[in-house]
């Protein structure tokens, strides 16, 4: 397991901390938990032009906030950097780094070694920098995109809420649920070293598709009536579903195209304004197989058309909460 050891990087660690003797993929969790607040004293205050994000297209969690970003119009706000497709020894590779373009490209782990130079623990996309104080803030997607979803509100004036009060413990119910059934059961599947995790775990993981299915065959979203982040943090693993998960990871019960409400809920939120420019299908497919495959093999397809009448409209909703509306 390749990470950084008191500042140095190190590609030749067994994965024990990830995978145990059973088998079992557990999932680290990010170390860097700082906030960014609308409040100009605090210590990272929300400001136009300040922040950068580090993601990579394949990244079901890095695309949760670029996602966000364009959902809460941060794109002149928040500038963001796309890892180079494929995962080398040294880790995530960039183009630049924070200082312009680096001939031969930027592994992130120097980012890292920056804000700590002793450092250890595992680099990670998204990362969330600030320019000014040349620090990371966060490298938690879920607190990512909650700043992302407020903090910026009187910069940019945009007042939607996909984490409204009303609707948290609803919203909250459904990320307990998929969290380890979904966004992270596809990787305990795809990462499983013995039989038994691999069948515990893509059980599970089309025991939550069906309950999603079920639910969502009778209301709009998630949490009902309204669009929130539990919906978004759902679509960025629905989304690579077929094109990476079904085949790479071996999650291959079923297709979201065999699920009538969640083919037509996956064809709403990627037709939502800016979502699908967020998407990149064939970097998502070449990101899992070349990930998974010993030789470097991508699968021709499934070729899909997310552009197609999604059919939800049948159902009743409003929309995206307003804050304070």
């Amino acid at each position: 397991m390749a990470q950084l050891v008191d500042g140095k990087w190190v590609d030749t660690l067994p994965a024990a901390e990830e995978i145990g003797a059973d088998g079992r993929f557990r999932r680290i969790d990010s170390p860097l938990r700082e906030w960014i607040s609308p409040d100009p004293a605090a210590s990272f205050p929300a400001e136009a032009g300040r922040y950068h994000l580090w993601v990579a297209a394949v990244c079901p969690w890095a695309a949760r906030t670029t996602a966000f970003r364009v959902l809460k119009g941060l794109e002149d706000v928040i500038t963001v950097s796309f890892a180079r497709p494929g995962l080398p020894k040294e880790g995530w590779i960039f183009d630049e780094g924070p200082d312009g373009p680096v001939e031969g490209g930027y592994p992130l782990h120097r980012l890292y070694v920056e804000h700590d130079p002793n450092f250890t623990g595992k680099v990670t996309v998204p990362t969330l920098w600030d320019k000014k104080q040349r620090r990371i803030v966060n490298n938690e997607s879920s607190e990512i995109i909650r700043m992302l979803n407020s903090a910026f509100d009187g910069v940019t004036g945009n007042r939607l809420d996909f984490y409204p009060e009303v609707l948290r413990a609803e919203i909250e119910r459904w990320n307990g649920l998929i969290y380890p059934g979904l966004n992270n059961g596809v990787y305990r599947s795809g990462f499983a070293s013995t039989q038994a995790a691999y069948d515990e775990a893509v059980r599970e993981v089309f025991a939550t598709l069906d309950t999603m299915e079920e639910h969502l065959s009778r209301h709009r979203y998630l949490a009902g009536e309204f669009l929130t982040e539990a919906d978004w943090r759902a679509f960025t693993s629905l989304v690579r579903f077929d094109v990476g998960y079904h085949g790479a990871f071996k999650c291959n019960l079923r297709r979201i195209e065999d699920y009538p409400a969640l083919r037509g809920y996956l064809r709403e939120l990627y037709q939502w304004p800016g979502i699908a420019s967020t998407v990149d299908l064939e970097l998502i497919k070449f990101g899992y197989w070349f990930l998974s495959d010993r030789n470097h093999i991508v699968a021709i397809g499934p070729r899909l058309d997310l552009t197609t009448p999604h059919e939800r409209g049948r159902l009743p909703g409003q929309g995206v909460w307003k804050r304070g509306g």
